[in-house]
């Protein structure tokens, strides 16, 4: 536990300043037995990235020459896994054929950098950008296994949000609050493990989402997501599970939904933020019938892959029979993942959160 601690700290830390994120990437990739890390933030225009020190060098030498454009428009694993809609990590071995790896452009610049196996995920972000984040091996290291995605999958709510802040901040260093908070370019506060606000933005208060409370504390004005965000905020301060969270706030009266994300304020972002414990951020979520991708599910609620299928057949108007019976688990598995489901989003009736699956369309900027 302390150590799972310590990594999401040095994750957050990341988010707010980008220097740290190759030693951060660096002891990840030792954490699940990697040689190499990388997280990209890709737009329709520019592509962000950085890396550890090997994997940097040799995607320097390739940027220099102009290729990177070309290997992502041909980089079959990224257009392989955008068609899955994966909401967790994958090994690229696993979705590309042999035929397919030998022809992959990415696949030979990897093998010719003694790479072999590759664990992968993509995240969505709210302006339409993409993060991803991977993971390398040699090839005479053994694949990644189904165990070590899996405690891979439960670190990316932390990697999703930190990216969502690094893609704000445009992977550069928030010298200051002001200019912190003005780079995210979205509601936010700093407060106290005591719940004491200590610094905002004015569109925070605007948002209509939070209520004043007694001391100069701050409450939810929904209540279910006030239950959740009171939670958090007491795990942060205690080092307990769930010491992070993005919680999804119903529409009310003259505001929109929302998700408010609380993230951990540690070592030098601390600092950053006015000695800040917490910093609370709010992404606004549009009206809408479409369905969400899973991925996107995942990423606004920190369901898990299974969790997030689940959820999204729900909001396609299954009935939770049908949809297990589409995702090959009995009727019981279905009702312990709604269970969860229901603990994650404030929710206690299907009803409920189909309405607000259906609201959840891609966040604006």
């Amino acid at each position: 536990m302390a150590e799972d601690v310590t990594l999401i700290d040095r994750i957050y830390e990341a988010a707010f300043l980008p220097e740290e994120w190759q030693g951060t990437l660096a002891v990840l990739s030792e954490r699940f037995d990697s040689r190499d890390g990388a997280l990209g933030i890709m737009s329709d225009t520019d592509m962000r990235w950085v890396a550890t020190e090997r994997c940097a060098a040799a995607m320097s030498a390739i940027i220099g020459d102009g290729s990177l454009a070309g290997f992502l428009q041909n980089d079959l694993r990224l257009q392989r896994l955008t068609e899955m809609d994966h909401p967790g990590f994958v090994q690229a071995n696993d979705i590309l054929t042999p035929e397919e790896l030998a022809a992959d452009m990415f696949q030979g610049f990897l093998r010719g950098n003694g790479i072999e196996w590759q664990a992968t995920t993509l995240v969505p972000l709210p302006s339409g950008a993409m993060a991803w984040f991977s993971f390398e091996r040699p090839a005479e290291r053994s694949h990644y296994d189904g165990a070590q995605l899996a405690q891979l999958d439960r670190l990316r709510p932390h990697l999703a949000r930190a990216a969502l802040m690094a893609a704000r901040l445009g992977l550069e260093r928030a010298q200051t609050t002001v200019s912190a908070l003005a780079a995210l370019g979205l509601p936010a506060a700093g407060l106290s493990d005591t719940r004491r606000v200590l610094t905002g933005n004015a569109t925070f208060a605007a948002l209509g989402l939070s209520l004043p409370v007694a001391f100069g504390g701050l409450a939810i004005a929904d209540p279910a997501a006030n239950a959740l965000f009171q939670e958090t905020v007491a795990a942060s301060r205690f080092s307990r599970e769930p010491l992070v969270r993005s919680i999804p706030v119903r529409p009310g009266r003259g505001r929109d939904a929302a998700v408010v994300h609380v993230l951990p304020l540690r070592r030098a972002a601390h600092d950053i933020f006015s000695g800040a414990d917490i910093l609370v951020v709010a992404t606004e979520i549009s009206a809408g019938a479409n369905v969400l991708s899973t991925n996107l599910l995942s990423g606004l609620f920190d369901l898990t892959p299974s969790e997030a299928r689940l959820a999204a057949a729900l909001a396609s108007g299954k009935s939770l029979r049908q949809a297990a019976v589409e995702m090959g688990i009995g009727l019981g598995s279905a009702r312990t993942y709604l269970a969860r489901i229901f603990g994650k989003t404030g929710t206690n009736q299907q009803s409920q959160l189909v309405a607000l699956l259906k609201s959840a369309q891609p966040m604006q900027s």
